[in-house]
């Protein structure tokens, strides 16, 4: 057991040494070339011309803790400060973890020890609702009233016994600030600055409008409290967090209504998701284009804070409520499907195009891809590919996945002129795939056509 503990501080070390870490104050920061990270420069116009477009007013990458790309637009700069709204939930999240730590809470508290009477529940069943219901959002409280934001006793009614129903619920969340002062005896900004500022180098002020306390920062600061996130909760090698039990609760799924929820953290990569004001459980990922590894602070009108260990990213995106899409939080998932080329050149697939004539994807269908999918595609003459005997060469259909790697081939056909399906039915594909974003390429020699697909 020893052994298995020296070796798990042995490679966390090993992490914080290939991250950098700017100074503590100051506007200095190392950058990083898109040639040094791997990253393809002559795709970054679409996506930043996407982001103009959705009223972003600012939009970090960083990679090993150096930044890739700085963006602002408009009259925003670097020194401007932004508002994190929900995305500020997982700094309430980390504070609550540092409340912890000190000794001064635990979060299996019942909310009742700090707040007194604050529902207008029954007795026993308010009783029933710890600090860790209100950080997986399974209070019980309704989310079915009129104002979610109110914290007063009248708008928070009984719907079901803590633990046994998720909904997004800001009122109960909300109370957490007030735990944490009662807890600490320090307000919001006081305990900030105390526990987190000196150790990482944020700065930030919470702002009370109207129930909500909102937390005001730069794009940097942003990316700073990034930084100590994909360290796990430590700047460079000083521990800000150091309870690491926390951390991974915080980090990981809380509860089994909800698997894309931690400790208001949202969970990439899970089996399913819900979604705020819906009871509805969806299956997949709630990001399909981003790694599935990916965990995000998601605020009102398309704030973000994405952090990806396992490629050492930090993605930031600051701005007004999108322009174009019905809902703030689907930005996120599109702003992954235009920086993946960027990132991962090699995932690119979907916008190449055939050496040269002959080979023509006539169908795909349904997509997402099911038992019942088949990708129709056609080999017509003249083409290189019809040329010589008949089975002189294959044409085969494989699978990559958002990384560029080679996930699976599903099938070889001989080379004469004609129409072809690949059945997944026949083939069985999606049982060797995890739900998520891959693409396909049918291939002939260096005659290659490629097309997007989902799994679910």
């Amino acid at each position: 057991m020893r052994t298995l503990l020296l070796l798990v501080i042995f490679y966390a070390q090993i992490f914080s040494q290939q991250l950098y870490f700017p100074p503590l104050t100051g506007n200095t920061w190392e950058t990083l070339s898109y040639k040094s990270a791997g990253w393809d420069s002559t795709k970054t116009d679409t996506l930043l011309r996407f982001l103009e477009a959705q009223n972003t007013k600012a939009f970090l990458a960083l990679k090993d803790g150096k930044i890739v790309i700085e963006k602002y637009f408009g009259t925003f700069v670097q020194d401007s400060l932004w508002y994190w709204a929900s995305a500020g939930k997982t700094l309430t999240s980390f504070m609550i973890g540092m409340a912890q730590q000190q000794g001064l809470l635990s979060i299996n508290d019942t909310a009742s020890k700090y707040l007194g009477r604050w529902t207008s529940a029954p007795a026993d069943k308010e009783r029933m609702i710890t600090i860790r219901h209100q950080l997986t959002m399974t209070s019980g409280l309704s989310d079915e009233v009129a104002d979610p934001y109110c914290t007063l006793p009248e708008c928070l009614v009984y719907r079901a016994d803590a633990g046994t129903r998720w909904a997004y619920h800001n009122g109960p969340y909300t109370l957490l600030d007030s735990v944490i002062q009662i807890a600490t005896g320090q307000n919001l900004n006081i305990f900030f600055y105390n526990s987190i500022k000196p150790k990482t180098g944020m700065t930030g002020i919470f702002y009370k409008i109207g129930y909500n306390n909102v937390f005001f920062s730069t794009a940097r600061s942003m990316a700073r409290f990034g930084l100590t996130i994909l360290n796990r909760g430590k700047w460079d090698t000083t521990p800000v967090m150091t309870d690491t039990a926390y951390f991974r609760q915080m980090t990981t799924t809380s509860q089994e209504i909800n698997k894309s929820y931690g400790y208001l953290w949202w969970l990439n990569g899970k089996e399913s998701y819900m979604l705020p004001q819906s009871q509805i459980v969806f299956p997949g990922w709630f990001n399909p284009y981003a790694p599935s590894d990916m965990i995000s602070a998601m605020g009102k009108d398309g704030q973000f804070l994405n952090v990806v260990p396992g490629q050492k990213l930090i993605v930031i995106r600051m701005g007004n409520a999108p322009g174009s899409l019905p809902v703030p939080y689907l930005i996120n998932n599109e702003l992954w499907r235009l920086l993946t080329p960027v990132i991962n050149p090699a995932s690119a697939v979907d916008e190449e195009k055939p050496a040269h004539s002959g080979l023509n994807l006539e169908q795909n269908y349904p997509n997402p891809f099911t038992t019942s999918t088949k990708i129709k595609y056609s080999i017509s003459p003249p083409s290189p590919l019809t040329k010589g005997k008949a089975g002189e060469g294959l044409v085969t259909l494989k699978i990559y996945d958002i990384l560029g790697r080679e996930a699976a081939t599903l099938v070889n056909t001989i080379q004469l002129p004609g129409t072809y399906e690949a059945d997944f039915n026949n083939y069985k594909a999606e049982s060797k795939l995890s739900p998520g974003i891959y693409f396909y390429r049918l291939h002939a020699g260096d005659v290659f056509l490629a097309r997007k697909m989902i799994i679910q």
